[in-house]
């Protein structure tokens, strides 16, 4: 299974951006997703955590401001980002899951991840 984030890149602060996170090299379609943002010196972080279901959570910071989605059939997920801040400069994952367990959004509060890991697109906001 490959995780691949893309859509990352210099902004200015108020624009917008949209990350995409394909997961390919399996046949099975996208279970749950959560995507985490690393700023320098800094811990890895939720952003936004994709339920098996409908429901998907935000972290406190990007609420109201960010939207997670998903596209079952080009097993893609994406993120939309309005109202960037230069806080939000960071290198942003995906970590997917791709199995037959039903995650509710409950699990992005046990500090467990899945197994499948992007490699990273770097957002930076500029002041």
């Amino acid at each position: 299974v490959q995780v691949a984030e893309s859509g990352g890149g210099l902004v200015h602060a108020g624009d917008s951006l949209t990350l995409s996170c394909v997961v390919s090299g399996t046949t099975r379609t996208i279970n749950a997703v959560g995507w985490y943002r690393q700023a320098p010196g800094k811990q890895r972080e939720l952003v936004a955590g994709l339920s098996s279901g409908t429901i998907t959570i935000y972290s406190d910071s990007v609420k109201g401001r960010f939207t997670a989605s998903r596209d079952n059939a080009k097993n893609t997920v994406y993120l939309q980002m309005n109202s960037l801040k230069p806080e939000d400069t960071a290198v942003y994952y995906c970590n997917a899951d791709v199995g037959d367990t039903y995650y509710a959004s409950s699990y992005y509060y046990t500090g467990r991840v899945f197994d499948y890991w992007g490699q990273g697109t770097q957002v930076t906001v500029s002041s």
